[in-house]
Parts: C-alpha cells; sequence; structure tokens
C-alpha cells in the first residue's frame, strides 16, 4: 500500500528510523515500530484518542474472546464477498479485529488510529502489519491504493473511503445498534432512555450490498466488567453514582447487538 505525506501528498519513501517526502517532510518510526504521520496541525487536542488504560482495558477484553463472533462475521462476510488486500482498517485500535480478519484472508494490513497509545500497543504485539498513527480525516494513503477497508465502531468518512478504495473494492463497518450493551446501561444509568439511532447509513458514493445483524449474549466477572466499560463511550459519560453501581457488580450478563453493514464504491463523488 502507498503512503503519501499528510502535509504535501507526496509519495513516502520509508528508510531506517523515518519516511520522508520529495518535499523533504519527515516522519519518525517509533521504537515500537509504528510510523507517526499525524502532524500537529490535524490534531484536535494535545494527545488525541483512546488513552493508554482504555486501550489496555480494551486489549484486555477482547482477547477474552467475549467479541468472537463479531470477528467470526467479519471474516465469514469477506470471503462470501471475494474481498482481497490490501486491508485498511481506519480506527485500528489495537488491532484485534483486523489482525485476525487480514490474516484468515492472506492479506496485507494497515492500520490507522489517531491514538498514539493504540498504534503503539497494535505494533507492540503484531509486528507483521503496518500501523500508522493518523487520522481518518486525511489517509496518508494513495488514490485508489486498497483493496479492503474497514471500520469497526469508528468514525465513517465516505469521502476519504472512496477516494483510496480501488473501483471493485470493499468497505465493511461496523455499528452498534441501539440495544447494544443495555445490561451495562441499565447498571449505570438511574433509566434507560431511547435514542434513535441509524445503524444502516446511506453513504454518497457507496452502495449497500447487504446488512447483518450480530447478536449474542456474554457474561463477564471481575476486572473485565470494569474493562467492558472502559472501551465504550460511557466512560466518559457515567456519574459516580453510576461507577459505585458498577463497582458493586462482580458479575455481568449482557448482550451485544451491532450492525455489519457491507458497501462496494459506485459513483464518483
Amino acid at each position: 500500500m502507498e503512503l503519501i505525506c499528510p502535509l504535501c501528498g507526496c509519495a513516502l519513501s520509508i528508510g531506517e528510523g523515518s519516511a520522508v517526502c520529495e518535499k523533504r517532510h519527515s516522519f519518525d518510526i517509533a521504537r515500537q515500530g509504528y510510523l507517526n504521520l499525524l502532524p500537529v496541525q490535524q490534531k484536535h487536542s494535545l494527545n488525541p484518542g483512546d488513552t493508554r488504560q482504555q486501550v489496555l482495558a480494551r486489549r484486555e477484553f477482547l482477547e477474552g474472546g467475549f467479541y468472537s463472533p463479531i470477528v467470526d462475521a467479519l471474516i465469514a462476510a469477506a470471503k462470501e464477498e471475494r474481498a482481497f488486500g490490501p486491508v485498511l482498517d481506519a480506527g485500528c485500535g489495537e488491532g484485534y479485529y483486523s489482525t485476525r480478519l487480514a490474516n484468515a484472508l492472506g492479506a496485507p494490513l494497515t492500520g490507522i488510529d489517531i491514538s498514539k497509545e493504540a498504534v503503539r500497543c497494535a505494533a507492540a504485539k503484531y509486528k507483521q502489519a503496518q500501523w500508522l498513527c493518523a487520522t481518518a480525516a486525511h489517509l496518508p494513503v494513495a488514490d485508489g491504493s486498497v483493496g479492503l477497508l474497514t471500520s469497526l465502531f469508528a468514525v465513517t468518512l465516505p469521502e476519504e473511503f472512496h477516494r483510496v478504495l480501488v473501483p471493485n473494492g470493499l468497505f465493511l463497518q461496523v455499528l452498534a445498534a441501539e440495544d447494544h450493551l443495555l445490561g451495562l446501561k441499565s447498571v449505570i444509568y438511574p433509566e434507560l432512555k431511547h435514542k434513535a439511532k441509524d445503524s444502516v447509513p446511506q453513504l454518497p458514493g457507496f452502495s449497500l450490498t447487504r446488512s447483518i445483524p450480530i447478536r449474542f449474549s456474554f457474561t463477564v466477572e471481575g476486572q473485565q466488567v470494569q474493562n467492558l466499560l472502559s472501551m465504550t463511550p460511557h466512560a466518559h459519560r457515567i456519574t459516580k453514582e453510576g461507577a459505585r453501581r458498577l463497582a458493586e457488580t462482580p458479575v455481568l450478563t449482557d448482550t451485544a447487538s451491532c450492525i455489519l453493514n457491507i458497501y462496494r464504491p459506485t459513483v464518483e463523488i
């Protein structure tokens, strides 16, 4: 997959310890092996994205196998649709989903996340892939160089995704459904409020091939209860009272409910 400079769009040449474009913009390769392509001009805060604590909590939860049905659904859909690489995961986190997907397809993988902690964690464990600290709003990837693009519980930016995909490429999107993690919500919130959610959005430049509901129950206990909270947006919204109730919940049985949307690029946008 050809990488481009996030400042000028020229091709990047990767050398020992850094990547440089023809206009002499240089970007460091970290000791852990990831490439930092997030210039200060594209940051919205000093340290954007998930913290180290959130990343490690999510890794511990996911490696517990609780969300393995999502991986299984991704792999099955990709094979049924005859997906091919290179694979680009926009919002890759610590790399759990996309590493397994790319391995199942035998395809090269590039993961992008705005969180330096996330890509650092991914690069330290999954050394066969290419990990970039970058923003999905300005993907440092050349036009038409991606065969399969994924956005899993992450942001969707149709114009950028369309730009980097080959014309016969595939976009797999996973979004939480309205009834996702109602068990967790019922503990941390005094009442559940219904909020309409578009789990099958229309995307300009793409046609929806099909949508696959993914729904399964699981039980967590001990530290995994807190890890589950840490990997959700509710970690930023929880009150002291909600945190207390969750701390007093040693075992939690819940249901994951999400939608796997399969898109193909269509017209130019």
